[in-house]
């Protein structure tokens, strides 16, 4: 287990892959720790060096109170990187994550080389539609909302045969503190990173489930529009969590654009 203080946050992460091998930094989703990766990982190209961490409120990492701003969040995943003194990654985030990965990118151009943005966009809902989650949760904790998460995660097919492994994620979901899933939420509410997501120019890979419930495919396309050149994926057969049902053709896509953005040494 790997515990660093990150302004003054404990946050939990993990790195694995040799240390001369190009880093790609993984940034987890709302409800989820880093093993929402776990299924990826192994179909990435030999030599990667991964990283990987809990955002604050989420998995092992510290929980402080709510409300948190996305700015906090962007500071934390450089100081993450700093601490392990790594710079020029690949950067991918998840919904929310990508979020991060966007403020990253905008705030820290000097750690981020190129970028991939999974089911995310440069502004997600609306405040009320946040205000109301926020609102429910705080009547009836996550649970209360488990059902409409996961309907949003997870294409009707992986609900209907997996449910073994649905039950893993609902778990996963309603042990997230609420201060954590919360607090993340009012960071989603009050960002819109249109204006800075479009003056970025650096490589950048967007991918879409078509059957994703919070990130619909066109917005995530409408965010991969403000970046001259990005591209875009759309994985069939899955929520808003493709890394989970689809991680063979994330993984392809993934290390498709590593080796065009050169990303990936020859070995």
């Amino acid at each position: 287990m790997q515990i660093a203080t990150i302004n003054g946050v404990k946050i939990h992460h993990a790195v694995t892959g040799p240390e001369s091998g190009r880093a790609v930094l993984f940034i987890n989703s709302l409800g989820t720790d880093f093993r929402v990766w776990d299924r990826v990982l192994p179909l990435l190209p030999e030599g990667t060096r991964v990283i990987r961490y809990d955002k604050r409120g989420h998995g092992l990492s510290e929980c402080p109170a709510a409300p948190y701003f996305m700015g906090d969040l962007v500071a934390e995943a450089a100081g993450l990187l700093d601490h392990l003194g790594v710079g020029r990654v690949l950067v991918v985030g998840l919904s929310i994550g990508g979020q991060i990965a966007q403020g990253l990118a905008a705030e820290r151009p000097d750690l981020v080389e190129a970028m991939v943005l999974s089911n995310t966009a440069a502004k997600i809902g609306t405040p009320d539609s946040w205000d109301t989650r926020i609102e429910e949760i705080h009547k009836g904790g996550i649970a209360a909302l488990e059902e409409a998460i996961l309907s949003r995660w997870f294409s009707r097919a992986f609900r209907e045969s997996r449910p073994e492994e649905l039950a893993g994620w609902r778990h996963m979901l309603c042990r997230t503190p609420e201060d954590g899933y919360v607090g993340c939420c009012y960071a989603i509410k009050d960002t819109d990173l249109v204006e800075s997501t479009g003056r970025l120019t650096l490589p950048t890979l967007a991918i879409a489930g078509d059957e994703d419930g919070s990130t619909p495919p066109d917005l995530v396309r409408e965010t991969a529009g403000l970046i001259p050149g990005a591209r875009f994926h759309l994985v069939r057969g899955a929520g808003h969590l493709p890394c989970v049902e689809q991680p063979a053709d994330v993984a392809a896509a993934l290390t498709e654009f590593m080796k065009e953005t050169a990303l990936v040494r020859e070995i």
